[in-house]
């Protein structure tokens, strides 16, 4: 039978959107779900802050009475206001492995474009740069994390055939945890802390959420030029402090402070969540939230969400601080191994960084584009 496209305007539809890749991927070894409540909070239009200036659509291709994909397309005012870009967004995107019904659904995205009257469609991404984003290209047989998109080989494939090219892509490394450089990054740390008259953050969980929003001020200004990359406002840094920040093990957050109590850098690390969140399909309650809390307690993995650094103290080797930290967390809770999710390949200060550690390359994803009008964009 053909395929029907169907736009989700009810909360029981949406519920029914985020719910489709549970089936599309069940019993995959390397599929980690969303958190529920968090893709729930991120797409209805009365609860994410992003709605305050953006619009959204999403739709559900059905066959014979039966969900068969999803996606949704994004209008971010912030994107075109700082990139001078006219483009929309895609993102949510699964299909099952039919070139009709991925054709129909970007279909309905770049019909809409069109009305829209933008030049480009872009994606997978977010409302924001801290939403899921990237399409899996490479490392379909590595286990994936709470911060990143799993998709079958064949996404990629049936969306290079509608047209769709490489953007830009990020690199994700895993690196292996090893007491060898202990003492160096030790001596370092005392060094800096020395110079520079820095310390760490050395309080209470209420007394980090006092602080988190200067950490998302770090975050603006260290992430400013990347790719895809919008301002937040003061209701999405809230809401996002809200998700982060829910499961936090201060040890796992190295919070660097000047003498007047500034941030000035940070970290945010977190054992995996992965294997708990195949447990419990993304739902924390009435009781997922147990394997989520046994993860933190007992773990072997961990994953890299965020670093950041003031302009002003780059270069100034302050990450020594947080790398004694994380390092000296790391080998107190056993873990091993260290996913450091998304590195764009264009962010050659971090991914100098990386080269000095025991690491391996094992996952690309992939922002992809397509021109609307050639004449244009020419």
């Amino acid at each position: 039978m053909s395929v029907e496209i169907r736009e989700v305007t009810t909360i029981r539809q949406l519920k029914t959107f985020i719910k489709f890749p549970l089936a599309l991927y069940k019993n995959n070894p390397y599929y980690v779900p969303a958190i529920y409540n968090d893709e729930l909070n991120t797409l209805r239009w009365d609860r994410n802050p992003a709605f305050e200036d953006a619009r959204a659509r999403y739709w559900l291709a059905f066959r014979d009475g039966k969900v068969v994909g999803r996606v949704a397309a994004m209008i971010i005012p912030k994107h075109a206001q700082k990139w001078g870009q006219n483009h929309m967004r895609f993102g949510w995107i699964d299909f099952i492995d039919d070139a009709e019904v991925v054709s129909a659904l970007m279909g309905r995205v770049e019909a809409w474009a069109r009305e829209e009257g933008m030049d480009a469609v872009h994606g997978p991404l977010g409302f924001t740069d801290l939403d899921r984003e990237g399409m899996l290209v490479e490392g379909f047989n590595e286990m994936t994390t709470l911060a990143t998109i799993y998709n079958y080989p064949y996404y990629p494939k049936h969306l290079e055939a509608l047209g769709y090219v490489k953007d830009v892509d990020w690199l994700d490394h895993e690196f292996t945890v090893t007491n060898r450089s202990e003492d160096k990054i030790k001596q370092a740390a005392e060094l800096i802390a020395k110079r520079t008259g820095l310390r760490l953050f050395n309080g209470s969980k209420k007394d980090l959420l006092k602080i988190a929003p200067q950490i998302f001020e770090v975050i603006g200004q260290a992430y400013e030029e990347l790719y895809g990359t919008v301002p937040l406002s003061e209701k999405q840094v809230q809401a996002y402090i809200n998700s982060y920040f829910g499961f936090v093990d201060l040890d796992y957050i190295p919070v660097v402070l000047d003498e007047n109590d500034r941030v000035v850098a940070f970290g945010i690390t977190f054992p995996s969540f992965s294997r708990a969140l195949q447990k419990n399909r993304g739902y924390l309650y009435p009781f997922g939230f147990i394997h989520m809390l046994r993860a933190i307690k007992k773990n072997d993995r961990a994953d890299l969400y965020l670093v950041g650094v003031r302009d002003e103290y780059r270069r100034t080797g302050i990450t020594a601080l947080m790398a004694n930290q994380i390092l000296q967390t790391f080998l107190k809770r056993g873990i091993k191994y260290v996913e450091s999710n998304l590195t764009l390949e264009t962010n050659l200060d971090i991914l100098a960084m990386w080269k000095y550690l025991d690491n391996r390359q094992h996952k690309r994803h992939r922002s992809y584009i397509k021109r609307l009008n050639q004449a244009l964009e020419a």
